[in-house]
């Protein structure tokens, strides 16, 4: 028998380095956190596009399992997944530098909305602006909700089912369910690869238990603001499942009702900032903490919120790294997969019912799919300006 050599256990152990560098991949995620609009759903897309299909970075399987990974653990989407995919091929560091870039420049420009909200009184062009971008976005979301499913789930009938599932109840519910996520995972499992004592004993139950809210008593305490900012925020990071939108219902609850920190105006507008400023649409927090505490609120807040997702993301990477090409592990990234896909594309009608609310917009949406599927190298940001400059003219009139 041949005995390997030591030159040989190198060969199979060293793997490719990657096609690119770690400053070029810090210099995407700037770039993407600086101009990339649309919310969760488009930020994931585009990193499908850039990272997968344009460059080749990153490999569609390395996509997936962190794609499945964000769906799985509490926090903002896409920020987890810009996370894992900076620990792909350069590990903690990697992920660190990475989810700085892709925060920092948002981060950065709700700082700068919250000084001109508290100086000035209040944003009242804001609500022009969204006009025009709202619906613009859900042109693009819904392009990247199409492109993601002919990608992941193509014709396969299982993946389909359960796309179609989880679409239908994140429309129905207008939220995103986070155990069905592991339900469509493990029964993407049992179908493709069964474990030998399902097959053996033809077991047909399984028992799914679901992560116990956070108890409130910590908020009761009585410490400094900036402590509670600290805590309520990191409960928002650490408990709140799916795309970054599903952690506003949880902020209105404790920022404007329990907390009274702010009205509901200022929490509408803190939203709208979200939304007209590209990055993660979680990055509000860093508005909301500006307007309660000043700048140490903001930075809390947004510490806070974001440090939780990143430890649910580096802490299980490795054992995704190891053991993700396993069959059983792929048929559960598959599923989880499917389901994501699936209240992406459910999110996108939930969304178009908040902003596209007469005729100019819905044209406007319609006018944003059409442009990029006839041009598909058109920048996002361009479209993002044009719409902008189209609510601030036509939205006052139509309000007059």
């Amino acid at each position: 028998m041949h005995r390997m050599q030591p030159t040989d256990m190198a060969l199979v152990e060293r793997p490719e380095p990657p096609a690119y560098t770690l400053w070029q991949l810090v210099l995407y995620f700037l770039r993407l956190g600086t101009l990339g609009f649309g919310g969760p759903v488009a930020l994931a897309g585009y990193m499908h596009r850039d990272l997968v299909e344009r460059r080749g970075w990153i490999a569609d399987g390395d996509y997936k399992e962190g794609l499945a990974l964000a769906q799985l653990a509490p926090g903002p989407l896409a920020a987890q997944l810009a996370i894992y995919l900076g620990y792909v091929h350069y590990r903690v560091v990697g992920a660190t530098l990475i989810g700085m870039a892709f925060v920092l420049p948002s981060f950065l420009m709700v700082l700068a909305l919250g000084w001109a909200y508290v100086r000035f009184g209040g944003l009242a062009w804001m609500q022009a602006v969204f006009y025009g971008v709202g619906a613009a976005v859900i042109g693009i979301i819904a392009i990247s909700a199409y492109k993601l499913t002919t990608k992941s789930v193509g014709r396969d009938k299982l993946l389909w089912a359960i796309y179609l599932v989880l679409a239908a109840v994140t429309i129905v519910t207008e939220s995103e369910i986070a155990w069905l996520f592991l339900a469509a995972g493990v029964l993407a499992w049992f179908w493709r690869a069964p474990p030998k004592w399902l097959r053996q004993s033809g077991a047909n139950a399984l028992a799914a238990a679901q992560v116990p809210a956070a108890s409130g008593f910590l908020s009761a305490l009585d410490w400094p603001l900036l402590t509670q900012i600290g805590v309520f925020f990191a409960k928002a990071g650490a408990f709140v499942f799916g795309s970054g939108l599903a952690i506003v219902p949880f902020l209105y609850g404790g920022v404007v009702t329990e907390h009274q920190w702010l009205n509901e105006k200022q929490f509408v507008d803190a939203v709208a900032v979200a939304m007209i400023t590209p990055g993660p649409v979680v990055i509000t927090v860093g508005f909301i903490g500006y307007l309660v505490a000043g700048l140490p609120g903001a930075c809390v807040a947004a510490l806070a919120t974001f440090l939780p997702c990143y430890l649910f993301t580096v802490l299980p990477a490795p054992y995704f790294k190891k053991y993700g090409k396993l069959p059983a592990i792929l048929a559960f990234v598959d599923g989880v997969t499917a389901a994501a896909i699936g209240a992406i594309t459910g999110a996108v009608f939930v969304l178009a019912k908040r902003s596209i609310v007469d005729l100019p917009t819905a044209l406007l949406a319609l006018a944003t799919i059409a442009l990029l599927l006839k041009f598909r190298k058109l920048p996002e940001p361009i479209i993002i300006a044009a719409a902008a400059l189209i609510g601030l003219a036509i939205y006052p009139v139509l309000r007059s």
